[in-house]
């Protein structure tokens, strides 16, 4: 049984603020149209521009906008920067459980080197992995219409929120 003088001794949450409604909502909303419009034009198109990895990128464009992590720079080239590690190691390595570890590994320097640290992107060695998907094409579909997808719609909703907020900066 917890007492109040075990809370007293815990002491303040560090946790941030909880956000308003409306920035839920809207935060929320531009999550679900960023997928279903990648998810909608991968049907139109006859090419994939939805992959896992673009659910985290949304909670992190829509809803920590701010964050270095959510810029159109991290988005797009942190993306492109861990697919292509993921090509370049399932290629000259193959497909095994070092070379996935590598392939992650190598994917976190390029982000770093480059200044385009993008969390969710650090799982796309980890999609070509798993579908074992070894071509130049994926670059640009799912990856580079999708990540320009995601940055484009932040673009007109986070400003639509709050004009000049999105991005921080482009490159």
């Amino acid at each position: 049984m917890f007492s109040h003088h075990l809370l007293l001794r815990l002491g303040r949450s560090a946790a941030p603020a909880r956000p308003s409604l409306g920035f839920v909502l809207s935060s929320a909303l531009g999550a679900a149209l960023a997928i279903s419009l990648t998810g909608w034009l991968s049907l139109a198109s006859g090419h994939p521009w939805l992959m896992a990895p673009f659910g985290a990128s949304c909670v992190l464009a829509f809803g920590l906008p701010d964050s270095p992590l959510a810029q159109p720079r991290s988005i797009v080239l942190g993306h492109l920067l861990s697919s292509l590690a993921g090509l370049l190691v399932l290629h000259f390595i193959g497909n095994n459980l070092w070379a996935a570890g590598l392939a992650v590994g190598l994917a976190l320097a390029l982000m770093q080197l480059s200044r385009s640290v993008h969390a969710p992107a650090g799982a796309d060695p980890l999609v070509l992995f798993a579908g074992q998907t070894a071509s130049l094409q994926f670059l640009l579909t799912p990856v580079l219409a999708g990540a320009l997808s995601i940055v484009a719609l932040a673009w007109l909703l986070n400003n639509a929120r709050q004009r000049g907020s999105y991005p921080r900066y482009w490159w």
